[in-house]
């Protein structure tokens, strides 16, 4: 991973951004971190958050942060709001997401009884399309080993599967960020994800992030994903030298500088 000094950002036109411990510090969105998101977007360029979270709560950064869309539970959907109304796009239909629901908690509830220390989070009632199994937000931090024997759990059960820094996400489907993220940038912004990669950049920080990593150039992690160093399957190709929100107000101001 090269120093974020030696990256070119003079052509790129949107920024696609993770939320935990990437925009996040410690749980919480410091003043520092949304003051550089809101300088971003009033200096034209278009911002997409890019997160696990649930339906729920991107209802609400999509209706009220700084952002032109949302991509939420690793891509089982996106919402963007426009005239004061909230738009809803979903990868599967209403009857589908129904049926997976049921078979996802029972999932849920196995794999909490099989491994302990984890849990189900407390964000799980909002969610519309997908499984997170917490094992370092609300719990005691599990080894990391932990959130491996929880994902191939959820791979036994025929799930497509991939970790942030503080949930294990399982979800029916073919789909994740990457593939979601390209759809935004044709129908919201009539980009060509292959043609126009190099006008997109992507800062993240966990392996749920690696397709996002893989594919974009301008692709960015916060210090802390040094913490997943040969776990994941893609890293970014620059680091900040912050971490946390730290590191994406770092992001912001070299932006802002070129």
């Amino acid at each position: 991973m090269k120093p974020l000094r030696e990256l070119d950002v003079r052509d790129v036109r949107v920024v696609l951004f993770d939320i935990d411990d990437t925009l996040t510090t410690a749980g919480k969105l410091t003043a520092q971190a949304y003051q550089a998101l809101e300088a971003l977007h009033a200096a034209g360029r278009r911002t997409v958050a890019v997160t696990g979270r649930p339906a729920g709560f991107c209802d609400q950064l999509a209706r009220l942060w700084p952002v032109d869309a949302v991509v939420g539970e690793n891509g089982g959907f996106c919402f963007w709001a426009s005239e004061g109304k909230l738009h809803r796009d979903y990868r599967e239909p209403a009857d589908v997401r129904a049926r997976n629901r049921e078979r996802l908690a029972a999932i849920g509830r196995r794999i909490v009884a099989a491994i302990p220390g984890c849990a189900i989070p407390a964000d799980e009632r909002y969610r519309e399309t997908d499984l997170a199994i917490d094992y370092a937000e609300e719990v005691p931090p599990l080894p990391l080993e932990a959130a491996g024997r929880i994902a191939e759990l959820m791979r036994g059960e025929g799930l497509h599967v991939t970790m942030s820094s503080i949930h294990v996400h399982g979800w029916y489907g073919d789909y994740d960020k990457l593939v979601t993220v390209r759809e935004v940038l044709r129908q919201r912004f009539r980009m060509d994800a292959d043609r126009d990669r190099a006008a997109a950049l992507y800062i993240g920080d966990s392996p749920n992030d690696a397709s996002m990593f893989a594919f974009f150039p301008n692709s960015v992690g916060v210090a802390n994903v040094r913490r997943f160093a040969g776990r994941m399957p893609a890293e970014p190709n620059y680091v900040t030298n912050a971490a946390f929100g730290a590191g994406f107000a770092e992001l912001a101001q070299h932006l802002l500088r070129s």
